[in-house]
């Protein structure tokens, strides 16, 4: 007895997790129950008995279990001619413990009343105590056959009783599978319209919808509408010249064309010298080479109304006069645009 009761105790210590589908439990039962020598029993007789479990969600217990055993034949008081049947009702408390997906451990604890049909020998009917283990199966569908053994012991005169019971549990009561939790959809954020560059078809630094003079000439100088208020006609004369050479032609062409294609424009030729000679020798230079470009204007088919001549000698220098290079940007011719 000491044996198996050791035994009890180890497997109830073992430490694991258990699971279940279901909220009910029903086992027929059937086993048997071993006595102590001194209660004047049959040392050994069957069982069987049924037992209803209620499953356990959220909490440190997988089950509550309600049930009974009954003798099945009549039991044996030794030494006289009596016999007695015994019912147990029991309540245990279950924690499962998963081995696998289909083998479990389970240890059980709880209390009942034991019922002699013929109290004799000291057997009466009390209150008792037991608790125990179990080994659990699952053959198909969570149906599972059921192993257990349990100590007993009675509250009157601490009488001790070794059941053991094999059982096929039946679930039933299927719980209810939570709704799916469906994440709510990602807000539906407009994709903002693209931001389109405003255009500015001339390059003038104007954009078309502000630019009241399209068209401009390239690298001209505008006003904050996008109309031409200087426009260097890149002609670079030669010390003390006044004519035009032909690498020059290309600039004075486009210049032309664009006069001739906004009637209302004019244009005022500035011609500038470098302070190579006097001032007033300069100052004629930059008259002679106005005009000179006024001419070529003409050629291209400008209307002499709408350009005249002017020069400033020396006088407005845009480079120094101590190199070669800065004294052949001052020598240059500008038109001062007008409406």
């Amino acid at each position: 007895m000491k044996k198996i009761l050791l035994s009890t105790v180890a497997c109830a210590t073992m430490m694991l997790a258990a699971n279940s589908n279901y909220k009910y439990e029903i086992t027929p039962t059937f086993g048997g129950a071993v006595t102590e020598g001194n209660l004047g029993l049959d040392r050994n007789y069957a069982n069987g008995g049924l037992s209803l479990g209620f499953n356990q969600f959220d909490s440190i217990i997988d089950q509550v279990e309600l049930g009974f055993l009954r003798s099945i034949e009549d039991v044996n008081y030794k030494g006289t001619t009596n016999n007695t049947g015994i019912t147990r009702i029991f309540t245990n408390l279950i924690k499962e413990y998963d081995l696998t997906s289909d083998v479990s451990l389970y240890t059980l604890v709880g209390a009942g009343v034991e019922i002699f049909d013929n109290e004799a020998n000291g057997n009466q009917d009390s209150m008792f105590g037991n608790y125990g283990a179990g080994i659990k199966y699952k053959v198909a569908n969570d149906f599972a056959l059921k192993f257990d053994v349990r100590h007993l012991i009675e509250t009157d005169n601490g009488d001790n009783n070794l059941l053991y019971n094999i059982g096929f549990a039946i679930p039933f009561g299927e719980v209810s599978k939570p709704a799916p939790v469906v994440a709510a959809p990602a807000p539906v954020v407009a994709k903002a319209a693209p931001v389109e560059t405003p255009k500015d078809s001339d390059g003038d630094g104007v954009i078309d919808s502000l630019d009241e003079c399209p068209n401009t000439m390239a690298k001209a100088k505008v006003d904050s509408v996008g109309c031409m208020t200087l426009v260097n006609l890149n002609i670079n004369f030669d010390t003390n010249k006044s004519d035009i050479k032909d690498s020059y032609n290309t600039r004075i062409v486009e210049f032309a064309n664009m006069m001739k294609a906004n009637p209302k424009l004019k244009a005022t030729i500035a011609a500038h010298t470098d302070s190579v000679g006097s001032d007033a020798y300069n100052q004629k230079l930059s008259e002679r080479r106005a005009a000179s470009t006024v001419e070529a204007l003409k050629a291209l088919k400008v209307d002499p109304s709408k350009i005249s001549a002017t020069g400033y000698g020396e006088t407005k220098p845009v480079a120094t006069n101590a190199t070669a290079e800065g004294r052949a940007e001052n020598r240059r011719v500008e038109a001062i645009m007008a409406k």
